[in-house]
């Protein structure tokens, strides 16, 4: 029998994180099927129409853009179509062990509206005022918690996870950007928006993160990335104890690192990390980095990035062609300047601008992915593990270890 979710079930899934357009709620009831699971539930803007309804299928331009992946066009919803989008085309991309589509189940008004109810005083504020619950979605996407180890693994529950959100790994070179966004060519597009959100009063403090540190293949570079967002958390690096929130922010919060929270958290790491007070955060932030390090992940990641060869400054003229419409950009511009630079894009043939749009939001989307990394101490004398295996030299320990 189908399941489906209704209002009395609200009360079993509590509050874990948010990003721009999904709310993340974990399973905190005894039900076998949802013990060690989490679901992702479209949000809408607050201010604008419900376009994100969940009854709605794809446009027809939209299926003219993702015409050779069928169960993406067929889809009934957009939220299926989204669940097909990551099966059939991120996926491929990324790999099946780095990627969980999840799978879709169906909820009533009734259950989103109560569960928007009772994860409101937990959402950062300005998080509420942007965005709210999909009351319209028919269906939400059904995920493992992947914060956590399965159940029944070991004999103590002592794993711990940090997600990370790496942001756009590279500088772009179209030829496309104005020379008056020149700026984009020299600095990150992820310190720019910590100008726009210092601006905006989101963060308090802007972050000494840098992409590029972590994307660069160099130990100490990535090392210092991993430093960075431990001190400057914000909404891109999460740490979890048995899938409970120990450092970061739920929606948005947790600008910097205080003293209080460091001497917490060091405390925190005393049933994983086995050192002396003082030295298990520098240690499991080792940890961190050897894992990124030695991954394949980031380097997938950033190859799927880099299919955004034009810039949004240059994939905005094939978009036009796409919709058949007067291209918005090149009518603000005299006929000299838009000839000279956007003539290409605009006489490509329809498969060539199909290709630029579609690489280009595939290249979005991995500019914006999680990527959980869990930890589980081995016991001693046990051999097989279906994960991979990384040692901490500094603490003579091995893990168990998860990507995702």
């Amino acid at each position: 029998m189908a399941v489906v979710l209704e209002a009395k079930d609200a009360g079993e899934w509590t509050y874990r994180g948010e990003g721009a357009v999904n709310l993340v709620l974990a399973y905190n009831g005894t039900r076998s099927d949802f013990v060690g699971k989490v679901l992702r539930i479209q949000k809408v803007p607050r201010n604008g129409s419900e376009n994100g309804n969940g009854y709605l299928g794809l446009t027809n331009q939209e299926c003219v853009l993702w015409k050779e992946v069928n169960e993406i066009v067929s889809a009934p919803t957009r939220e299926i179509a989204q669940h097909y989008f990551v099966q059939h085309v991120m996926c491929p991309l990324l790999g099946p062990r780095h990627v969980d589509a999840g799978i879709s189940i169906q909820v009533t008004q009734e259950f989103l509206e109560t569960v928007e109810s009772n994860v409101l005083s937990q959402r950062p504020a300005w998080r509420v005022d942007a965005a709210k619950v999909n009351p319209l979605c028919v269906s939400v996407m059904l995920m493992s918690d992947h914060s956590m180890f399965p159940l029944g693994m070991c004999k103590e529950a002592c794993s711990i996870s940090v997600e990370i959100k790496p942001k756009c790994g590279f500088l772009p070179h179209s030829e496309f950007i104005a020379e008056d966004n020149a700026i984009k060519k020299s600095v990150t597009r992820f310190q720019m928006h910590q100008a726009l959100k210092l601006n905006q009063g989101k963060i308090s403090e802007v972050s000494a993160y840098d992409p590029l540190d972590l994307f660069s293949g160099s130990r100490d570079r990535v090392r210092k990335a991993i430093n960075n967002l431990f001190k400057t958390p914000q909404n891109n690096f999460r740490v979890f104890l048995d899938g409970s929130l120990i450092i970061g922010g739920l929606g948005g919060g947790a600008d910097t690192t205080s003293c209080e929270v460091g001497k917490a958290f060091e405390d925190s790491l005393k049933h994983v990390i086995q050192a002396e007070e003082g030295m298990r955060t520098q240690y499991f932030l080792e940890l961190i980095s050897k894992t990124v390090c030695s991954s394949e992940l980031l380097n997938r990641l950033l190859e799927v990035q880099k299919l955004d060869t034009t810039d949004i400054e240059g994939a905005i003229h094939p978009y036009y062609n796409v919709i058949s419409q007067p291209c918005m950009v090149c009518g603000q511009l005299d006929k000299d300047q838009s000839s000279k630079r956007y003539n290409s894009l605009h006489s490509m043939s329809m498969e060539e601008s199909l290709k630029i749009v579609r690489d280009y939001l595939i290249a979005a989307t991995a500019k914006d992915l999680s990527m959980i990394i869990s930890f589980r101490p081995r016991e001693a004398g046990n051999v097989e593990s279906p994960y991979s295996i990384v040692s901490l030299e500094s603490t003579n320990q091995s893990f168990d270890c998860k990507i995702l």
